[in-house]
């Protein structure tokens, strides 16, 4: 089964598996990935052996909830699936579920009935994103134990990219894909994350990446295509891509973006 992801992310990889697979290695023992989101390249490799992380709690407590006991999960989502409407939603994103299934099915429900699929928190980290205008709740339900099954094969971990891309070692593949944060500049992702990750913690990423790849670690890492980038990842094989963004809501935020595929091994 082409199980495809359940999550719309900002910066999801679904276009980079269509059109650039070769880019991954295909000799592995673990595959690593320390900024989840959407989980569009772990779907595609379905590998044996994952450590999956994300900063965000609320995203990882879906994946692992839906791998504990999807069911559970499933029908809370149908319960909003009935109820759904503004007035519903609203109430939804102002409230705090107790359960981790409750939880997982509220993110998943704002997730997809939320303007354009947007995460975006205010500075309480409370979800403020308005509803949009999607109803379809359940969506691709029927794929979750097929994914329950697969993340049978995956660790997952709310946290720090560093603690997981420190935990690699020689046999293991990790795929960085952090916010596209830049030096002395702005580009078309910044305003979703200028808050999260900064340009420092690009400098301490490259410095995880340069630490697991001397340990034999195989570390393809995606970014923004800027001077700043490329001449932090200096030494490393560099590759430029193209791909569209149709994110932004604004139009002069839309077209063609590139992005910088830097591979460690």
């Amino acid at each position: 089964m082409d199980l495809q992801p359940i999550i719309k992310w900002a910066g999801g990889k679904r276009w980079l598996v269509r059109k650039a697979g070769d880019l991954f290695p295909t000799e592995y023992e673990r595959y690593i990935e320390p900024f989840l989101g959407g989980a569009a390249v772990y779907f595609h490799l379905a590998p044996n052996s994952a450590l999956l992380s994300d900063v965000n709690s609320e995203l990882i407590n879906v994946y692992s909830s839906i791998k504990e006991d999807w069911k559970r999960v499933a029908e809370f989502l149908k319960a909003h699936q009935r109820l759904h409407c503004s007035e519903h939603y609203y109430k939804v994103r102002a409230s705090a579920p107790r359960s981790k299934f409750s939880q997982a099915a509220r993110t998943l429900y704002l997730n997809r009935t939320c303007w354009n699929g947007l995460y975006r928190v205010n500075l309480k980290g409370e979800f403020n994103v308005p509803i949009g205008t999607k109803d379809n709740v359940l969506a691709d339900i029927d794929s979750f134990p097929h994914v329950a099954e697969l993340f049978k094969n995956a660790n997952f971990r709310a946290g720090d990219f560093e603690e997981s891309v420190d935990a690699a070692t020689d046999g293991d593949f990790v795929f960085v894909d952090p916010p596209y944060t830049v030096k002395h500049n702005y580009n078309g992702f910044i305003k979703y994350n200028e808050n999260l990750f900064k340009w420092e913690d690009q400098v301490r990423l490259r410095d995880s990446v340069v630490r697991a790849a001397s340990r034999g670690a195989k570390v393809l890492v995606l970014n923004a295509n800027h001077e700043s980038i490329a001449a932090l990842y200096d030494g490393f094989e560099q590759i430029v891509l193209s791909r569209s963004n149709v994110l932004s809501g604004k139009s002069e935020f839309r077209g063609v973006y590139q992005e910088l595929a830097i591979k460690c091994w």
